[in-house]
């Protein structure tokens, strides 16, 4: 069958068999089917969807295109994956925080995708961090360690690497059959005895309404619980930047004021929430109040992280409490009022034309460029009054 006779077929919003959708993942990662033809398609499922069955289908196909990590160690196996959105860093506080729990966290991640930083982007703002870990190195990283967060690697969900990258850059991220098979066949190669989905909703996130949110957390949740995990979702608002800032260092940098007991509440209300659902799910402690009480007590002895430093050391990474950021300048209000909403995708478009994010495939990244908000919806604002600071090259103050 010709991959134009597959796109037809979902053009005109007719079911795809497990063949024809096979045939398409199949022909992605041997590379029979050219990128453009990909591209399509994919298209073509943003414009029309899938059925449940076709979603099933495509996380079967797209999982089944590599192999799985093997269980090496006896603890339990847990891990979360976020929507994104603006300014959300929880992946690095998380991963370590729960390996302080005596669980194993394997997070396979990805890049930026869409107006979204990614957990990958962010942790190569330490030089020299590694984001190609092996499976033999991914195992005994967490024999040693109990958390691990690197790529996919050719033998993990590699159509969903290839895919991933054209989605990008091709208009094709919002689309939930092709969410769900992105995350799940990720998450699911990993082995997991419980994952956690944080999806959020509002103009930072590619959920722009919660509506669309639930569809995508039952979709998730759906096919993690076919699978045999369980699997639980928090919806999280993203109509303002979780936390202050954003950009890839900028994330770093707040993710370790967190870990050091300080930085903003939200980011350290959610990351304990997110985890505490992993806890009572593999039966650590009953209820979510004790299990969020022993995170915080993890994060309050310092031991959060120092595990995430023996993270970013162990996979070649040269820790710093702080990373370097670009030179500063600052947007001030021009009027006084109230700060009514924000616009999370013109944010997260800005932080792209800083270089902090990818226009097309293969375009560098420079960590050292964000955001820092100021203020926060609701707040009260006057004339004059700092609103964001901007970290770029060439910044000069200005008035919004």
């Amino acid at each position: 069958m010709l991959p134009v006779a597959v796109i037809s077929k979902k053009r005109d919003g007719l079911e795809l068999s497990e063949a024809e959708i096979r045939f398409m993942i199949d022909g992605l990662v041997d590379g029979s089917v050219p990128d453009y033809q990909i591209s399509a398609w994919a298209m073509a499922v943003l414009l029309k969807g899938m059925s449940d069955m076709e979603t099933a289908c495509l996380t079967d196909a797209m999982l089944e295109s590599g192999g799985r990590l093997a269980r090496a160690s006896e603890r339990l196996r847990v891990d979360k994956h976020s929507t994104g959105g603006l300014g959300d860093k929880v992946s690095l506080i998380l991963a370590p925080l729960l390996a302080c729990c005596e669980v194993d966290v394997p997070m396979l991640s990805g890049r930026g995708l869409g107006i979204t930083g990614g957990t990958l982007d962010k942790l190569e703002a330490y030089c020299g961090y590694r984001c190609d870990l092996t499976p033999p190195e991914i195992d005994l990283q967490l024999q040693r360690l109990g958390c691990v967060i690197t790529g996919t690697t050719p033998d993990i969900a590699p159509a969903d690497k290839k895919l991933y990258l054209l989605r990008d850059v091709t208009g094709t991220v919002p689309s939930i059959p092709l969410i769900t098979a992105s995350i799940m066949s990720k998450k699911l190669a990993a082995t997991l005895d419980a994952l956690v989905l944080d999806v959020k909703f509002g103009s930072g996130a590619f959920m722009q309404d919660l509506e669309s949110a639930r569809r995508l957390a039952g979709s998730l949740k759906g096919t993690g619980e076919r699978m045999g995990v369980d699997t639980r979702v928090i919806l999280s608002d993203m109509n303002q930047p979780l936390g202050r800032m954003v950009g890839n260092a900028c994330e770093a940098n707040e993710a370790v004021q967190i870990l050091q007991g300080q930085g903003p509440s939200d980011v350290r209300q959610l990351t304990l929430a997110l985890g505490a659902e992993l806890l009572v799910a593999v039966g650590r402690y009953q209820r979510t109040l004790l299990a969020e009480s022993a995170l915080a007590e993890m994060i309050d002895s310092g031991a959060a992280l120092r595990r995430y430093q023996a993270m970013i050391e162990m996979q070649g990474g040269e820790y710093k409490d702080q990373l370097p950021l670009a030179a500063s300048s600052v947007l001030t209000s021009s009027s006084d009022g109230w700060l009514a909403g924000l616009d999370g995708q013109l944010m997260g478009q800005a932080v792209i034309q800083l270089g902090g994010g990818r226009r097309k495939l293969g375009d560098r990244i420079d960590p050292s460029v964000g955001l820092e908000m100021l203020v926060r919806i609701g707040d009260r604002i006057e004339r004059q009054q700092p609103l964001v600071k901007i970290f770029a090259s060439n910044a000069t103050s200005r008035q919004a």
